[in-house]
């Protein structure tokens, strides 16, 4: 028989429902069920469904999904995952579904108490978590998660002494640390340190966050908890996974967590927003924030903001009315809504001519920034729809394509910025807003950092959202001779979608796109991933349907233009290019930047390295080869007095570390 691997196991091409997920119902027949399973997974799975020599146990899985979704996978089977197709008529179906519900798990390890002795006289007892020769992991009996580091007959307790706070680092979302324990001369001897894999997860977005030594990671619905020192699970949680969702959230995207005192904050598939636990995993609230069956979804990052838990969401392709909604950090009520696509007849719907109003788009789906002392939020805005016909639409149709800067009290708008009125390119807003405070031509000022899909490299007053500085970053780009004094492109001719074809640059994909930017104080230089790439743009008639994105177009490559990834520094006060370092690649990877104190820049090459260059000269120091398609930027964090750097590659968390 043809083997596989999975997750380190082996299987045949025996039913292969690990995948399978359902709730708990009645038996119906069980005898009849049984013999199906004898004859179909029983050789793979075990006669109780908890693993055999093949293939791993299913029952914790099986009670993910429901009868309908169960039943659909064994018709379908899995092409090439080594599960062939079951065309079972209705009532056997039944009857083996039913079998499946009446299997239990393997009894799971006993609780194990502990009262250990830490070096510096410290009594402590609780539930252990994990235990190694090396290393312990215990909840206390006062709740709190305890690390532990052996020493001899007793226990060091260990935490972090500089945390990851937030989804970029800080609230101003500048992947830019203060931490300098990698060095330039030492750089060579960064190793990896551990490595966390994901098991439900394909290929990770998620940048993770670490507060008092516990890392948070996320996949789609599911959040983990690991000692931020050897990534060993504290806790998971696990929903399943909602049929039905358009687009990313359908996909299976999610970014990460907001934290605050004991609350770990994310959003699910279908556009809810909870509140877990951040010691144990348990759920402390579950708020909606919209339909998901109107094609609403949600992926990325919440933003704590004073007392408030901020979200978007995703659907920016689908058709949905964008809006960013606040929460009440305890109890998760919202708060107050800001609606980025005005109804009819509101302020800003006069930017919007024709019936497109109504699935007008502008999502929110990308985590914002915040200023506390000016106790304003920036929102990036997504692109209008449909994406690439605008005849439904004319006007700027506000408030899409925008930084928005919103009161964190009331949502109330104080100014607003439209990189790219009346897009027609799909070139959303989605790309970090980044908030520094630098002298700006002589006088210290509060600005925002940002590089747009468009092309243009953008400096804004972040109190009055004046336009500083308005600057292209790539050489491929025709859409737009520049940036007017009046703060708008000037608009070449020709560069239309067209039902035959239009050549335009940039790419569908943008000079860059949502992956983090970094900006280092010391150099006066901002990092990004430019994209050097063409798309023939192409216009369409449709309708908007739920479930379904609203393009009403397409894209494809420029025959004989491939596109190329390269690492560009841009000096913020002339928007000129100081360096560039090209990449070798496909032109496909998502990976953002990093900038560190001590002179260095960690980025996702477009190879499938993680590397890192010289901050001030762009020289490549040193690379590792992941060997996948970067889908996610890195982060760092100081752990028992040694700096990490953590980034997520394919479905595993790598966190590195130097090497004695």
């Amino acid at each position: 028989m043809k083997r596989r691997k999975l997750f380190g196991g082996s299987i045949t091409c025996g039913i292969l429902l690990w995948a399978v997920h359902s709730t708990l119902l009645c038996a119906q027949e069980p005898s009849r069920g049984q013999s199906l399973y004898n004859s179909l997974c029983m050789s793979c799975h075990g006669g109780d469904g908890n693993g055999g020599e093949r293939a791993p146990g299913i029952v914790r899985q099986v009670r993910a999904r429901d009868d309908r979704q169960l039943a659909e996978l064994i018709r379908q089977g899995i092409p090439g995952g080594g599960m062939p197709a079951y065309k079972l008529a209705e009532q056997p179906m039944r009857e083996l579904i039913a079998f499946l519900r009446s299997l239990r798990p393997a009894r799971a390890r006993p609780v194990h108490r502990a009262k250990i002795e830490t070096i510096a006289g410290r009594i402590l007892e609780g539930v252990v978590l994990n235990q190694s020769a090396s290393e312990m992991q215990m909840q206390s009996d006062d709740g709190r998660l305890r690390l532990l580091r052996r020493t001899g007959d007793r226990y060091r307790e260990v935490t972090s002494q500089t945390d990851w706070l937030t989804y970029n680092g800080t609230d101003g979302g500048n992947r830019y640390s203060m931490l300098a324990q990698i060095t330039k001369e030492n750089v060579s001897r960064l190793a990896p340190a551990w490595v966390f894999p994901l098991s439900n997860a394909t290929r990770l977005e998620v940048t993770p966050v670490v507060v008092q030594g516990v890392m948070y990671v996320t996949a789609a619905n599911e959040c983990y908890a690991l000692d931020a020192g050897s990534g060993r699970e504290l806790w998971h949680y696990r929903r399943p996974r909602t049929p039905g969702v358009a687009g990313d959230a359908g996909g299976g995207i999610n970014r990460g967590v907001a934290v605050s005192g004991d609350h770990v904050f994310m959003v699910t598939d279908h556009a809810h927003l909870i509140a877990l636990n951040r010691f144990t995993g348990a759920l402390l609230w579950d708020t909606t924030m919209a339909d998901y069956k109107e094609n609403y979804g949600a992926t990325s990052a919440p933003l704590v903001a004073g007392g408030l838990v901020v979200s978007g969401h995703s659907g920016g392709d689908e058709g949905v009315r964008g809006f960013l909604a606040a929460f009440d950090r305890g109890t998760g009520k919202e708060v107050w809504r800001f609606w980025t696509v005005p109804k009819p007849g509101e302020p800003g719907s006069e930017t919007w001519k024709g019936s497109a109003i109504e699935h007008g788009c502008s999502s929110t789906w990308l985590t914002g920034t915040y200023d506390p002392q000016l106790e304003l939020l920036y929102w990036p805005t997504g692109n209008p729809c449909p994406d690439f016909n605008g005849d439904e639409r004319k006007g700027d149709n506000l408030y899409s394509d925008s930084v928005v800067a919103l009161s964190v009290k009331t949502g109330q708008l104080k100014w607003y910025y439209q990189f790219t009125p009346h897009d027609l390119w799909d070139w959303d807003a989605q790309q970090p807003p980044v908030l520094v405070d630098v002298e700006w031509k002589g006088r210290p000022r509060k600005l925002l950092l940002h590089a747009n899909r468009n092309g243009f490299f953008y400096v804004l007053d972040r109190i009055s959202g004046e336009l500083l500085l308005g600057e292209p970053f790539v050489k491929k780009l025709t859409w737009a001779s520049g940036i007017g004094k009046d703060g708008r492109p000037m608009k070449m001719p020709g560069q239309s979608p067209s039902p035959e074809g239009t050549k335009v640059c940039p790419a569908v994909e943008g000079a860059t796109n949502w992956f983090s930017t970094s900006f280092h104080p010391g150099t006066g230089l901002y990092y990004v991933q430019a994209l050097e790439k063409c798309n023939i743009f192409v216009k369409e008639v449709g309708k908007w349907e739920p479930g379904k994105s609203y393009y009403d177009g397409s894209t494809r490559q420029v025959p004989g233009e491939p596109g190329q990834k390269i690492l560009r520094a841009i000096d913020i006060r002339t928007g000129k290019i100081t360096w560039e370092l090209p990449q070798a690649g496909d032109a496909n990877t998502w990976g953002g930047t990093l900038a560190t104190a001590s002179g260095l820049v960690f980025f996702g090459d477009d190879s499938n390295n993680l590397s890192v260059a010289d901050a001030t000269t762009g020289k490549l120091l040193w690379s590792f080869p992941a060997n996948h398609l970067w889908k996610a930027s890195p982060m760092t964090y100081m752990f028992d007095r040694k700096q990490y750097v953590a980034v997520a590659s394919g479905p595993n968390v790598i966190a590195f570390a130097l090497v004695e």
